[in-house]
């Protein structure tokens, strides 16, 4: 069961999210929280495994909030939710440890897939708006480009072509196939490359993989 905290200080926001997660049997609405603090007071007491995140809220942000849930000994996976009005929030909610991003309109469907991709382990960059959003903000972080690049150097080649492919939004079942790996080995490679580029989940990584200037294209061949 998928124990989820929603955080938004819209009541019919929060009742909305509530009723849409309601008939899944694998997911369970625990609690409520209407800002940042009572989100985490809640998250500790509840034991959360996925906070669907609203942005601007009184007394702490969702992005304060989420690097502070992020902070726990048993940290949430956090999905920010957000409107195109708030594009210039996204990239500091993925950098303060986010797993993604979903609009506030998206499809009920969409929002059911984000906390069980999330709880899987996995990011959650989809829909295509997501990269272009992160990639327009992510053009002002050229100071952290020659680190970025250093941490890179550290990868195997392999390692490099995984990176690559999850820079794009690729799921451990896509990469395995793409490269012709086991999915269990992708798994291995993404822990080891969260534990060179010293980033807390796969959404840094990308992060850093975007600094870097690393695409699909720029795999390398092992």
């Amino acid at each position: 069961m998928i124990r989820t905290l929603i955080v938004d200080d819209d009541r019919l926001v929060r009742l909305a999210l509530a009723d849409i997660l309601a008939d899944e049997p694998d997911i369970e609405v625990v609690a409520q929280a209407g800002d940042g603090l009572e989100a985490l007071d809640l998250a500790a007491a509840w034991s959360v495994d996925v906070a669907l995140m609203d942005v601007r809220m009184p007394r702490m942000d969702g992005i304060a909030a989420t690097r502070q849930l992020r902070a726990l000994h048993r940290p949430p996976e956090v999905v920010m939710l957000t409107t195109f009005d708030l594009d210039q929030y996204v990239y500091d909610g993925l950098a303060a440890g986010a797993s993604g991003f979903l609009l506030k309109d998206s499809e009920p469907a969409e929002i059911v897939r984000a906390v069980q991709v999330v709880a899987g382990g996995q990011a959650l960059l989809h829909p295509a708006a997501a990269r272009r959003l992160v990639d327009r903000y992510h053009r002002a972080a050229g100071g952290w480009v020659q680190s970025a690049r250093a941490r890179i150097g550290r990868l195997t080649p392999r390692e490099a072509d995984v990176l690559g492919l999850l820079a794009d939004g690729g799921s451990n079942a896509e990469i395995a196939a793409a490269l012709g790996m086991r999915e269990g080995t992708v798994k291995a490679h993404v822990s080891r490359i969260l534990a060179a580029l010293e980033v807390g989940n796969r959404v840094q990584a990308a992060l850093c993989a975007w600094d870097a200037g690393l695409r699909r294209t720029d795999s390398r061949d092992s």
